[in-house]
C-alpha cells in the first residue's frame, strides 16, 4: 500500500505537471510555425523515430493479423506511412483552427455535405460517426462549419493537466463529453434536446460485444447502435482521407438503413456489423492512414 501512495503522489505531485508543462511548451512552440511546417516536420519526425520505437511491434502484429499475405518489406513500408501520419496529426493538432474547409487555398475537400445539411434541418437528434483515419480531427471541423455543434465522445486525458489544454485548444463550436458514466449522461441529455453526437468507434472496449473486423471478431463498443435504435436517427458515416500533405477530403454519406426488429441484441448486433464493415473498407483503401496501434484484437489472434 504504502509504494501504491507513493507512486500516485509522485504521478500527481510531479510527473503529471512535468508532462502538462511540457504539453504547454509543445503547443506554443507550434504556434509559431506556419501549419504547413508544422505538418511537414511533424511527418519527418514520425518516419524518422516511430518505427523504432517498441509500441511498433503492436503495429506489425495488427498489419499481419490484418493483412496476413503482405511481406515484411509490405509491412515495413506501412509502418513507415502510418508514422508519417501520426506525426503529422501531433502536430497539425495545436493549429487545428488553421484549417480551412472553404474558401480560397481550402485544406478540405468536403464532399456529401447535403447529408450534413439534412442532419442539421431535420429537427431531430442525429449521430455521426468515423475512425481514427488521416488527422481524425477534420470531420468534427466540417459539421461545424455547416452549422451544426457536434457533441464529441472522446477519451479523457489520465494527465489532468493535459486535460485541461485538450479543453482549452480543441474545436470551437462543439463540446466535448467524455467517456465513461458522466459522459453517458451527457450525451443522453444532448441527444433529448436535439443534439448532434459525434463518435470515433474503432477502438478496443474491453466490455464491448464482439463483431467482426478483418475476419476476425473485435471488441466493440455497442453505444452507437444503442442510441440509434433508442432515439429512433439517422446514422451519418463520415470518413477523411490525406490526400497529401495538409491536404484532406471529407466524405459524408447517406445515413446508414436501420430497420429494427423484434430482437433487439440483434440489432445492435447487426448495426454495430455494419459499422466495422463500412470501418473495414476505408482502412483498406488507405492503409497507413489508420492508427494501428491501438490494441484491437485479442492475444491470441496472430
Amino acid at each position: 500500500m504504502p509504494c501504491l501512495m507513493e507512486s500516485a503522489m509522485l504521478k500527481r505531485y510531479l510527473s503529471h505537471p512535468l508532462q502538462g508543462l511540457a504539453a504547454q511548451i509543445f503547443f506554443a512552440l507550434v504556434q509559431f510555425l506556419p501549419i504547413k511546417w508544422a505538418s511537414a516536420w511533424g511527418g519527418f519526425l514520425g518516419r524518422s523515430i516511430g518505427p523504432a520505437m517498441s509500441i511498433s511491434k503492436r503495429a506489425r502484429r495488427n498489419f499481419a493479423i490484418a493483412f496476413p499475405h503482405i511481406t515484411a518489406d509490405e509491412t515495413e513500408n506501412l509502418v513507415l506511412e502510418m508514422w508519417d501520419n501520426l506525426g503529422r496529426t501531433v502536430m497539425e493538432y495545436p493549429l487545428l483552427n488553421r484549417i480551412r474547409v472553404d474558401g480560397d487555398n481550402a485544406h478540405v475537400e468536403l464532399i456529401g455535405s447535403q447529408y450534413l445539411d439534412l442532419l442539421r434541418d431535420d429537427n431531430k437528434p442525429g449521430l455521426f460517426f468515423s475512425g481514427h483515419l488521416a488527422n481524425w480531427e477534420i470531420p468534427a471541423i466540417c459539421v461545424a462549419k455547416l452549422g451544426l455543434t457536434p457533441h464529441l465522445i472522446y477519451r479523457s486525458p489520465n494527465n489532468p493537466y493535459v486535460e485541461k489544454l485538450f479543453q482549452r485548444r480543441h474545436l470551437k463550436n462543439s463540446t466535448l463529453i467524455p467517456k465513461g458514466s458522466k459522459g453517458a449522461k451527457m450525451a443522453l441529455k444532448a441527444l433529448l434536446e436535439g443534439g448532434h453526437l459525434g463518435m470515433l468507434v474503432d477502438q478496443k472496449m474491453n466490455d464491448g460485444i464482439p463483431v467482426p473486423l478483418f475476419g476476425h471478431d473485435a471488441m466493440t463498443a455497442p453505444a452507437l447502435a444503442q442510441l440509434a435504435l433508442k432515439f429512433d436517427c439517422p446514422v451519418i458515416p463520415i470518413r477523411v482521407e490525406r490526400l497529401q500533405g495538409l491536404s484532406f477530403r471529407v466524405t459524408c454519406f447517406p445515413p446508414l438503413e436501420i430497420k429494427p426488429g423484434n430482437d433487439k441484441s440483434a440489432d445492435i448486433l447487426a448495426i454495430t456489423t455494419e459499422v466495422n464493415h463500412i470501418l473495414e473498407g476505408w482502412i483498406r483503401e488507405q492503409p497507413a492512414q489508420w492508427l494501428w496501434l491501438h490494441n484491437r484484437w485479442p492475444d491470441d489472434i496472430g
